[in-house]
């Protein structure tokens, strides 16, 4: 299997991970006003979502990545029934930072941060059957990072008492990276991570976690299926599915622009004989741009983790494909790190 350490932990992960936003089926954002926005993939099958996950355990894969908002508490606790008698075979990622309500399936933001993670954790930790959780993430990407410190250090001494293992954060901001890389067990930064991002965001996170060591975990690295070629302009998407509200972005012409691009990405590796899908070159491509990566791409069906677990047996992409990529997607070049 192929296997990354994360960050400067003695962590030894899969190079991908799953994903389990998904999984935690219709959820919905609480507005201040009272208002609700669909946040969650739309309906999904417990049971399936178990097969998955042991499949990719049963395959080699170690690392899930969940949250306590993904479906009110639901992902949490599926994946805690999934592993249960394997918990010595899983690293096991979660995230806090929102009010959850479990009984009502809705999500709100809140300001009181600092007096809440130790319940938080005690929630995640009952909901995942677990004693331990071996990776916790503050999940709110645009808090301030001059209130950072507050948080890092109760994560701390969340560590000192054994409920976690190791700390990070989900965030596309350099500055609050800075502040939890302080901590001696911030060991991971999650952020956004595509084939098709420019160049300077690209550079901008991944520059980071290499100067703190930190693991980069990367969110979206399908960017909700769009990387895959199965979306096109006559998507559509149940009521309940938070794309639902994005299929007019699909008749753009930036959407236009991104389906042209996404297939001649296919066709250049199929004229050159290959045989990836294009998950596994978008999964392959973050590999390839930084021995830090960790794609977690979601999933719904075992066929869609099978697909994704492959790519890590067809490896790399070489320096001449990367040169190509770029090439498709008009930007400049970089030496491949």
């Amino acid at each position: 299997m192929f296997k990354r350490r994360l960050g400067r932990s003695n962590l030894k992960v899969s190079a991908m991970g799953l994903g389990c936003w998904a999984m935690g089926g219709p959820w919905d954002w609480l507005e201040p006003d009272g208002s609700k926005e669909p946040e969650g993939w739309g309906q999904v099958d417990d049971a399936e979502s178990i097969r998955a996950i042991h499949y990719a355990i049963e395959a080699g894969v170690n690392f899930f990545d969940t949250a306590a908002n993904y479906g009110c508490g639901r992902s949490e606790r599926v994946l805690g029934q999934a592993v249960a008698g394997r918990r010595d075979k899983v690293i096991l990622a979660t995230k806090f930072g929102y009010v959850v309500d479990e009984e009502k399936r809705t999500v709100s933001d809140t300001d009181n941060i600092i007096p809440r993670i130790r319940q938080e954790c005690e929630d995640s930790l009952r909901r995942l059957k677990t004693d331990y959780i071996d990776l916790y993430q503050f999940h709110k990407r645009d808090y301030d990072p001059g209130k950072a410190a507050e948080v890092r250090d109760v994560l701390e001494r969340l560590v000192e008492e054994g409920k976690i293992r190791w700390y990070g954060w989900s965030t596309d901001n350099p500055a609050g990276v800075q502040v939890f890389a302080q901590g001696a067990h911030c060991t991971a930064i999650q952020h956004n991570l595509v084939m098709e991002m420019v160049v300077y965001d690209v550079h901008r996170m991944l520059a980071v976690c290499e100067q703190h060591d930190q693991a980069s975990i990367n969110r979206s690295p399908l960017s909700g299926g769009m990387m895959t070629g199965k979306l096109n302009r006559d998507s559509t998407f149940p009521a309940d599915d938070l794309r639902h509200n994005q299929e007019d972005y699909l008749r753009t012409e930036k959407a236009m622009q991104r389906f042209q691009r996404i297939e001649a990405v296919r066709q250049f590796f199929a004229e050159a004989g290959e045989t990836r899908t294009l998950a596994q070159i978008a999964l392959a491509w973050i590999w390839t741009r930084s021995e830090r990566t960790i794609p977690i791409p979601g999933f719904k069906t075992v066929a869609q983790v099978k697909e994704n677990v492959q790519a890590m047996e067809f490896g790399l992409l070489s320096e001449a494909q990367m040169k190509k990529i770029d090439e498709i997607y008009a930007r400049a070049s970089y030496i491949v790190a």
